[in-house]
């Protein structure tokens, strides 16, 4: 396990590669031109950010290794020698696809299992979007969306260090999406997702509707839940119902929030 003191560095090295690389396109192509680069809940955010690179990518790796290693299976071996005997492209394309299939029915089912849904809320409780704002993740749900996005490529015999790697690509394009950016992607914008069709799938209602497949639209596209929204974003973000603003209080919001719901009468 790496030191505090590296993690910390590397935790202030990757923030202001981040905002150097996202401030300004936020500045160029917002897709919200008013909101400030200091808006509201920024340092919550912010707290968000640290936690992930000091916690929380720290226990997925870990989690993840130990997760490799259970399957080293008898009953996996056969199927982890077929898909090494295949073309390097043709592992990689049934990778993604079954993981975008997998990560798809997972985030749907935050949305409409109450159990998930407290932890997910955390995630919708942004009333702002940008790319710290993307950081704003419970730990449960992170690690659980950690598991699910890797298992099918765990299960098929990929190596951590090949994980690592798209793990670190799914991560970048997961802030870009998260981004105050309206880009014109073309085709790019089909395969990998794009900020507006994530933006709506963040508007402010309790169980979304569209755009589950926030890194992949295809599986939108073949599920009847895609949605390109036009004209100018001025729909309200976050969620309908009252939620903490601080971080602590949001990171106890799943227990404290079920301890409520049970003492209300119905």
């Amino acid at each position: 396990m790496m030191s505090l003191e590296v993690l910390g560095g590397g935790a202030a090295i990757s923030f202001g590669v981040l905002a150097c690389v996202f401030w300004p396109l936020e500045k160029a192509w917002a897709a919200r031109p008013g909101q400030p680069l200091l808006r509201p809940a920024f340092r919550t955010d912010l707290a968000y950010f640290v936690a992930q690179y000091l916690v929380l990518a720290p226990l997925a790796l870990l989690m993840l290794s130990h997760v490799q290693a259970l399957l080293h299976l008898d009953l996996l071996s056969g199927l982890q020698a077929a898909v090494a005997r295949q073309p390097w492209w043709l592992q990689a394309l049934e990778a993604v696809v079954l993981c975008d299939l997998l990560v798809y029915g997972f985030h749907r089912l935050s949305h409409q299992v109450d159990f998930l849904w407290r932890f997910h809320a955390v995630h919708h409780s942004a009333e702002h979007l940008d790319w710290l704002a993307a950081h704003r993740e419970h730990p449960v749900d992170g690690l659980l969306t950690q598991l699910v996005v890797n298992l099918p490529a765990m299960m098929m015999g990929f190596p951590l260090g090949t994980l690592a790697m798209l793990i670190a690509f799914r991560g970048v394009w997961a802030i870009f999406i998260h981004s105050n950016v309206r880009l014109p992607l073309g085709p790019l914008g089909f395969l990998f997702g794009a900020p507006e069709l994530h933006h709506w799938h963040h508007a402010r209602e309790r169980h979304t509707r569209h755009n589950f497949g926030n890194l992949a639209p295809w599986t939108d596209w073949l599920f009847g839940t895609y949605y390109r929204p036009t004209g100018p974003e001025q729909y309200p973000l976050g969620l309908v119902e009252p939620f903490p603003r601080r971080f602590w209080a949001q990171l106890l919001s799943p227990v404290t929030r079920a301890t409520d719901s049970r003492n209300t009468p119905r």
